[in-house]
């Protein structure tokens, strides 16, 4: 077994990915719309541009995407002069909201055996290899 930093990240991704896509499934989504809804719930209003060039996505990917979920029913795309606005539906703040508690859930379950205080040491390990600096205090 490989002991590096990312053979760890790779399977913890994996898990993450398997967990979120059984709970998206239940709620007609995939692993990839799940950035998509979070980013328009924190966004409302955004353009497609702007989801496209923040998530730093394909445009096509981002195009078939957006466009599936406006189909689907999830997300209200708008026309506004040349640019479309993108908001959330009933049922996309629905699925925003289960979205956004699948990673404090996830963490709980991938987390479990850790103390509080080795969660927070790993958080801020976390961020600092990730170049974000030190985290703001956590909620408990």
């Amino acid at each position: 077994m490989l002991r590096t930093f990312s053979y760890a990240c790779t399977v913890l991704y994996r898990r993450f990915t398997h967990y979120t896509s059984n709970r998206l499934h239940q709620l007609g989504l995939s692993f990839g719309t799940l950035f998509f809804l979070i980013y328009v719930g924190k966004h409302p209003g955004c353009t497609q541009s702007e989801l496209t060039t923040d998530l730093r996505m394909d445009w096509g990917h981002s195009q078939r995407t957006v466009l599936k979920l406006v189909e689907s029913g999830f997300l209200n795309r708008e026309k506004d002069g040349r640019a479309y606005r993108l908001t959330l539906s009933d049922k996309g703040r629905q699925a925003f909201e289960a979205s956004h508690q699948v990673f404090f859930d996830w963490d709980e379950e991938a987390l479990s055996n850790l103390t509080p205080e080795e969660r927070t040491q790993l958080m801020a390990l976390l961020f600092k290899a990730m170049g974000r600096g030190p985290l703001p205090d956590l909620p408990e």
